[in-house]
C-alpha cells in the first residue's frame, strides 16, 4: 500500500494497525463511489500483507462519514434509473466479514451509509461528540449493506425498527445503551483506545481469526444448534494442525509468550 495515491483516503501502517482515514473533511466525509473502491482496495491488499494485523476506520476533521454523497450517487441514478453498487465495486460486507480484524472510530456524524458500512465491522468505538442515523427512510429509501440484519443481531428487533423505521438520530450514549456501538470515550482518547482494541485483536493468529470470524458470521442467528457445533469442531480441527497452534503449545510449555509471526511466516 505504501506509494499508493488516493483521493477520497488516507492511509498509514502503525506497527501493524493500518488506519483508514475518510477524507473529504468539507463534506464531512460524504461518502463516493470512489471513496469505497478505495477502502475496499486497502483492505484487499492488507489482507494479503504479513505486515498488516488489524484495521482502523475513522474520519478526517470534525465528521466520520455523513451519508452518501447526493451530487455523487442519488442525482446518477435517479437520472439512470438504475440502482448502482453501494459499496463501491465489489461486495464490501462479505470483505469486512472475511477480513483481518476491522475496528470502527467514530469520531462524529455516521449517518446513512456513514453507519450501515460499520455495522459489519468487528468493534465499533463512538466519541461522545458521535451522532448516529440510518436515515434512509427520510430519503424515501431502504437500508443497505445488509443492515437490516446487522441492526437486528446488534439492537434487537424493536429498537432496529424504531432506528430504521423514523430515521431519527440518537448520541453516542443512547447508541451504547441500546447495542449499536460497543463503547464510548472522550474525543481526545478515541483514536488511541481505537488501536488498543485493534491491536489486542490483530495479535493473534491470523488463521484462527478468520476462522472465528467466518463462525460468527455462519452462526450469528443459525437455530440449528448442531449445525453450529459441526461447524465449530470442522473448524476446530484445521485448528490444530496449524503452526499457529504447534507455538501457542511450546510457548506455553517454555512460559513464554508466542511468536505467531516469526512461526508461520
Amino acid at each position: 500500500m505504501i506509494g499508493l495515491n488516493f483521493e477520497n483516503i488516507l492511509v498509514e501502517n502503525n506497527e501493524g494497525i493500518v488506519t483508514i482515514s475518510m477524507n473529504r473533511p468539507d463534506r464531512l466525509n460524504a461518502w463516493t463511489r470512489k471513496m469505497g473502491a478505495e477502502m475496499e482496495a486497502v483492505i484487499s491488499l492488507g489482507n494479503k500483507d504479513p505486515g498488516v494485523d488489524a484495521f482502523l476506520v475513522t474520519g478526517s476533521g470534525r465528521g466520520f462519514c455523513a451519508g452518501a454523497d447526493v451530487k455523487d450517487l442519488f442525482h446518477a441514478e435517479s437520472v439512470s434509473g438504475e440502482a448502482g453498487s453501494e459499496d463501491g465495486s465489489g461486495d464490501w460486507v462479505s470483505l469486512i466479514r472475511s477480513s483481518k480484524p476491522v475496528v470502527a472510530a467514530i469520531n462524529g456524524a455516521a449517518i446513512g451509509v456513514g453507519l450501515t458500512q460499520v455495522l459489519p465491522m468487528d468493534f465499533i468505538i463512538a466519541s461522545t461528540e458521535a451522532k448516529l442515523s440510518c436515515r434512509f427512510i427520510k430519503m424515501g429509501l431502504v437500508p443497505e449493506l445488509a443492515s437490516s440484519k446487522f441492526l437486528i443481531a446488534r439492537c434487537g428487533f424493536g429498537a432496529a425498527s424504531e432506528l430504521m423505521l423514523t430515521g431519527k438520530t440518537i448520541l453516542a450514549e443512547e447508541a451504547l445503551k441500546v447495542g449499536l456501538v460497543d463503547k464510548v470515550t472522550n474525543p481526545q482518547d478515541l483514536m488511541a483506545e481505537a488501536v488498543i482494541v485493534a491491536r489486542t485483536m490483530g495479535e493473534n493468529p491470523p488463521e484462527a481469526l478468520k476462522k472465528v470470524k467466518q463462525l460468527i458470521t455462519e452462526n450469528m442467528d443459525e437455530s440449528d444448534l448442531g449445525l453450529v457445533q459441526s461447524r465449530e469442531l470442522k473448524a476446530l480441527s484445521l485448528c490444530y494442525e496449524t503452526p499457529e497452534h504447534k507455538e501457542a503449545i511450546n510457548a506455553f510449555l517454555e512460559k513464554r509468550e508466542p511468536d505467531f509471526k516469526k512461526n508461520i511466516s
